[in-house]
């Protein structure tokens, strides 16, 4: 552990009194949308939901003016401060604004009401939902060529990729090796029967719970469940079968391997007694100073556990899995929020161009890149930007995403399905029902889905 200065302790007493705001608002910067409990600092909400710019800077002289939807809280605060910079060198007056509201209920509002958002930062499934009516075609934008994670419909480039984020099963290395004495590889442990073998290891050597499970519905709905869907070569079509009620969930050979791996993390976790109370900045903290081993989830995680006295070594693996279908040496990820230009004729040309001047700024200017891997920690979406990722978890991404070794996202599960099936899982985690049980109500639930056109 290192030691920190007392600047770590504010920003413990910070990241405790931002537990309600955070919650949800990290769930919208994994790439699923939910209502958040609180506004970012620096951008308090109005009643009724509605947005309130969270910084008006000045411009200097004549330059176009523009706005900027903000989706992804844990940034926000870096966004206004970034706005003010760049309005003052680029001369282009920057309004920043972030909302509670989900981005898909919050936008149409924006549209109904003639005032749309130069520049709205969205979800992958509000790209396709909004693209032919609302976003520019970005097409011959030189960044096209420097990525891999746009998103393009008909042919046509509309969803400019804000980072790249994934999930797995974070690990702190440290706390393995004080207690085995031996470094540790994740490679070693991508079987389910080497990882309990491992756990069985650390409780032998005293760490009595080696795992923290999440309890909240988008952790264990939209990122666990969801790999039981993208863990296949045809998500889409398995998506089908299950709404058509052809195929059963619970003879699913995939269901049952990852629920395999969740039943030894939940028989190992330090809150089983009281699972559905544990919270999840206890949680992020046992894992960032090493009570605890293990915890499922993503590289967004880092910005609740480096409010803590973390460990040097920490990083992401593939969830283990006794399956040879390789999905377990590689983690679920990839583009993860995206930016979209108004293409109403309530922007003007000018306003547009100078979104799309933004935009190459962050790809292409050496001020831009730092924006997005420094002062955002962020994984860049762009291969073009090389420099290195300063946290270990966006290290472990980038490292996955660089070996091709990401899983693609499912981008287009019904925006109540991390709420239905989250609480579903809870009750799982609670052991207030069984596999069965759970297997059933997800088959329920998918019968009586409207799927999302795309």
């Amino acid at each position: 552990m290192k030691n920190k200065t007392i600047m770590t302790v504010l920003k413990k007493v910070g990241a405790v009194a931002l537990t309600g705001a955070m919650t949800m608002s990290l769930l919208a910067g994994c790439g699923t949308t939910g209502p958040a409990d609180g506004a970012a600092a620096g951008a308090a909400g109005t009643e009724g939901g509605e947005s309130a710019p969270a910084t008006e800077a000045a411009a200097s002289g004549d330059g176009a003016s523009f706005t900027i939807f903000n989706s992804k809280m844990e940034i926000q605060d870096q966004l206004v401060e970034m706005a003010s910079k760049y309005s003052e060198e680029k001369g282009v007056n920057v309004e920043v604004y972030y909302s509670s509201d989900t981005v898909a209920a919050h936008l149409s509002t924006r549209y109904a009401s003639g005032e749309p958002y130069t520049l709205a930062m969205v979800d992958a499934k509000d790209v396709y939902s909004l693209a032919a009516e609302h976003a520019l075609d970005l097409s011959g934008e030189d960044w096209v060529k420097d990525t891999t994670n746009a998103i393009a419909i008909d042919g046509k480039t509309y969803g400019f990729p804000v980072c790249v984020e994934a999930r797995g099963i974070i690990y702190n290395a440290d706390a393995i090796k004080k207690v085995t004495g031996k470094d540790f590889n994740p490679d070693d442990y991508a079987t389910l029967d080497s990882f309990t073998a491992l756990i069985e290891e650390l409780k032998a050597g005293g760490m009595a719970t080696p795992v923290g499970i999440m309890k909240e519905d988008w952790s264990l709905a939209a990122h666990y469940l969801a790999e039981v869907y993208e863990q296949r070569e045809d998500p889409d079509a398995f998506v089908k079968e299950l709404n058509a009620g052809s195929t059963d969930i619970g003879a699913d050979e995939k269901f049952n391997s990852m629920m395999d791996t969740f039943d030894v993390l939940k028989a190992n976790n330090y809150a089983a007694g009281s699972a559905i109370s544990a919270e999840r900045e206890v949680t992020e903290q046992k894992l960032a100073e090493g009570e605890i081993a293990f915890m499922f989830g993503g590289n967004w995680d880092w910005s609740v556990i480096n409010a803590y006295d973390y460990s040097e070594n920490m990083g992401i693996m593939p969830v283990p899995q006794n399956m040879d279908d390789g999905t377990n040496t590689k983690l679920v990820g990839g583009g993860s929020k995206f930016f979209i230009i108004d293409s109403s004729e309530n922007t003007s040309a000018a306003q547009a161009q100078a979104a799309k001047d933004f935009l190459n700024w962050l790809v292409y200017d050496e001020a831009g890149q730092d924006f997005i891997v420094n002062t955002c920690a962020l994984v860049p979406a762009f291969s073009n930007i090389t420099l290195p990722v300063a946290d270990p978890l966006g290290a472990s991404v980038k490292k996955y995403a660089d070996a091709g070794s990401l899983i693609a996202n499912y981008n287009y599960l019904p925006d109540d399905h991390y709420s239905v099936l989250g609480a579903a899982f809870q009750k799982y985690l609670a052991d207030q029902t069984d596999r069965p049980g759970f297997a059933t109500e997800i088959n329920t639930y998918w019968k009586g889905v409207t799927l999302a056109a795309h």
